[in-house]
């Protein structure tokens, strides 16, 4: 019988072992649980700081841009960066990704097969290594986007909002507020009024926005769940109802939150709080035009205040970007839009912002007058998600934004906004306009894609009061594209009072007529819409800007050789000097440099030689016709030790080979190592040049970096399609 019984005993103990060893063995299974992602992916996408995720077969593709070597920006696929460090190939696999701080520079670099680009600063970057854990950190099974849509988050939201509309009133201390923009529309006490409420809502202690999420954010590891943090459905409560989101009249503190950077409201979430808070309202006897300031001690209240002030004032801190304020993403909050989102015109891709006249000077007659053309152009323009995006900063003594490029979708929304703008007045100071577009308004926390060119419209009734031509310079060196609608400009008499006379020429890209228009009357304004959603649409002509002119090193490496003969020459040295008078040219700006070549090579001039326009052009009519061999490959390890080695950091270095015939030596090798040395190669073949040595010497992808012509007659065809490629690879990059 005791034989029995511990036998049975045994039995229980080895059967319960077994067990806890299995479930051990599925808990440690489901930990190393590693989730895959797509070759577009971008590191900065994925909130987690380190992460091991599994990259699909084909990820080395040209459209999956990596920026850097060794350290990569965020702004670069995760999968192609592993590729190029050599971590995986082409097959994909496990790759282990840690995020670090940002750099002032990243090198591009070519490498196991990829092409990554050189960009001069981004805000964060990361590391890739084998996909093995590290010891004692614990990995994510699943990975949080910043733009993802998560149900639980979502619903915690929704439920605070809902919690804290169906609450009874408490005897609780009144929320202090600001009057509307109707009651106070020109009073400065309303004003100092608002400033006030403002500042003593900021000062206000109360839980950060990382404490609030943590009790409504489910940790993707975390089993277990505390009873007292349990979100109750929202289907039990009477659902606010949902009205079309419309921006209201700007409070004088928020209007003047709006100078620093801050964004506007989405209006698909605007109009769920803003439902909300009319219910309390009414359940407090409160009238419509109390707004939510102050403190409370509910912990509804609090979740209802936080995420209204979240969306009002952008998290708190002007110009801030998701990864500093330690949200995962605003769009997490956000609920389904009421309409689908427009996707626009996808032939118009482009960040557009309008510099709206509000001076006095303008009136109010003809400020209706532009408020009616600027809805008459974003319905031309056809606003969507993937198509044009418009904000408006109206100027007169200071900037402010009335609303950036995420706050509508859709151009009938947009066009109702714009019908709301109420006129600040002041001077007309434009150069400060551009000046806080350029530093608050192209952010990616205000909507900003990266990959679509930057657009400015100016409106200027009359003439700014003070200078444009610096503001405008830094503008177009940041990547913005400058457009000026003059109308009614300086009569003869009133010409003295003009601060900076020709100022549209001194502030656009060209003087060619293509970036101004100047309408003689604000009453003809209309029959401008057209013709300036054509030019602002097209983005070829967008993208050879001043920036992009002003950015480079660029060395020619030409063909001397018998095959050329003289009059030949000449006509490859036409060439040159039209390619080089396209580009500004400065010791700061672009530098232009020059080798020979046959059996031998010679530096013609290097980039410190000549730091003007003319200089260079003249240096290029200078050069005599060498006569001899044809040695490509030396000329371009010539060139890549006499020039490039000296060009300036933070420029992108280019290459431009000129050829007429197969080379003597090898071309592949001297071409592989000056793209590993970040030097961007342009190849120009003539009459007997090799297809296959024209490609070896381009920069991937080589179709867009090589060229042939026939005859040497016809080398002009390629210049402003050299210069288009060029400026469309930098305009590629993204803005930080």
């Amino acid at each position: 019988m005791r034989a029995t019984v511990i036998a049975a005993f045994f039995g229980v103990f080895l059967t319960c072992t077994y067990t806890a060893k299995e479930a051990t063995k599925k808990t440690k299974k489901a930990k190393l649980y590693v989730p895959q992602i797509d070759c577009d992916v971008k590191a900065g996408k994925i909130i987690n700081p380190e992460f091991i995720a599994k990259c699909p077969p084909g990820c080395q593709d040209v459209k999956h841009r990596v920026y850097g070597t060794d350290i990569y920006a965020s702004f670069s696929s995760v999968c192609n960066a592993a590729i190029h460090s050599g971590i995986i190939d082409n097959t994909g696999g496990k790759v282990l990704v840690q995020k670090v701080a940002g750099h002032s520079g990243y090198r591009g670099s070519f490498s196991n097969g990829v092409r990554s680009l050189s960009l001069p600063r981004w805000r964060e970057s990361f590391l890739v290594s084998e996909g093995k854990p590290r010891k004692g950190v614990t990995y994510p099974s699943t990975l949080e986007y910043s733009s993802s849509k998560s149900t639980a988050v979502k619903s915690a939201a929704f439920s605070n909002v809902l919690n804290f509309a169906s609450e009874p009133k408490k005897p609780e201390q009144d929320l202090k507020g600001t009057k509307s923009a109707d009651t106070a529309n020109t009073s400065e006490k309303a004003s100092d009024q608002g400033d006030t409420a403002r500042k003593e809502h900021r000062t206000t202690p109360g839980p950060t926005p990382a404490t609030e999420m943590a009790t409504t954010t489910p940790t993707p590891t975390t089993t277990t769940t505390e009873p007292s943090t349990t979100v109750p459905q929202p289907t039990t409560t009477p659902a606010a109802p949902r009205t079309t989101a419309a921006p209201a009249k700007a409070r004088p503190g928020l209007h003047r939150g709006r100078d620093m950077g801050s964004s506007s409201v989405h209006p698909a979430y605007a109009s769920v709080v803003a439902a909300a808070a009319r219910q309390v309202q009414a359940a407090q006897g409160r009238g419509q035009n109390t707004a939510f300031r102050g403190t409370s001690t509910s912990a509804s209240d609090r979740n209802i205040l936080l995420h209204n002030t979240a969306m009002e004032i952008d998290s708190w801190k002007p110009g801030l970007s998701l990864f500093d304020t330690g949200f995962t993403s605003k769009e997490e909050l956000n609920p389904k839009p009421l309409e689908p989102i427009s996707q626009g015109n996808q032939n118009c891709k482009v960040d557009l912002s309008f510099l709206m006249d509000g001076s006095w000077s303008i009136g109010k007659r003809r400020f209706q007058l532009q408020k009616r053309f600027l809805g008459n152009v974003a319905q031309a323009l056809g606003i969507g998600s993937a198509g044009p995006l418009m904000g408006i900063v109206q100027y007169g003594d200071d900037p402010s934004t009335e609303f950036n490029l995420k706050t509508y979708a859709n151009s009938k929304d947009l066009r109702n906004a714009i019908e709301k703008i109420q006129q600040k007045g002041g001077l007309s100071n434009v150069g400060k306009a551009l000046s806080f577009v350029n530093k608050n308004f192209f952010l990616d926390a205000n909507g900003n894609r990266g990959g679509a060119p930057n657009v400015v419209v100016v409106m200027v009734d009359g003439w700014p009061t003070d200078r444009v031509e610096e503001a405008s310079r830094l503008a177009r060196e940041s990547g913005i594209n400058i457009f000026f609608v003059t109308v009614e400009a300086a009569a003869q008499s009133e010409k003295q009072n003009v601060i900076e006379p020709n100022f549209v020429d001194k502030a656009v890209c060209r003087t060619s007529g293509f970036y101004s228009i100047n309408v003689p009357s604000w009453f003809s304004l209309h029959k401008v819409v057209q013709p300036l959603v054509k030019r602002v649409c097209d983005t070829e002509r967008l993208a050879c800007s001043k920036t992009c002119l002003n950015a480079a090193d660029i060395g020619f490496v030409i063909d001397g050789s018998s095959s050329v003969g003289t009059g030949n020459f000449r006509t490859v040295l036409q060439f040159v000097a039209n390619i080089s008078k396209e580009f500004e040219i400065s010791d700061t700006d672009t530098r232009i440099g020059a080798v020979q070549y046959t059996y031998e090579q010679r530096l013609e001039f290097s980039f410190d030689k000549y730091s003007t326009k003319q200089d260079v052009l003249n240096a290029i009519k200078r050069i005599s016709y060498w006569s001899g061999g044809t040695s490509t490959g030396a000329a371009i390890s010539y060139a890549s030790e006499q020039l490039f080695s000296k060009s300036k950091p933070n420029k992108r270095k280019i290459m431009i080979v000129i050829t007429d015939g197969r080379s003597y030596d090898d071309v592949s090798m001297p071409a592989m190592a000056a793209h590993q040395n970040g030097v961007i190669a342009y190849s120009v073949g003539v009459a007997w040049a090799a297809p296959d040595e024209l490609e070896a010497i381009a920069s991937d992808p080589a179709k867009e970096h090589s060229f042939f012509v026939d005859d040497f007659d016809n080398l002009y065809h390629y210049v402003n399609q050299l210069i288009q490629n060029i400026c469309t690879e930098f305009n590629s990059q993204p803005r930080n």
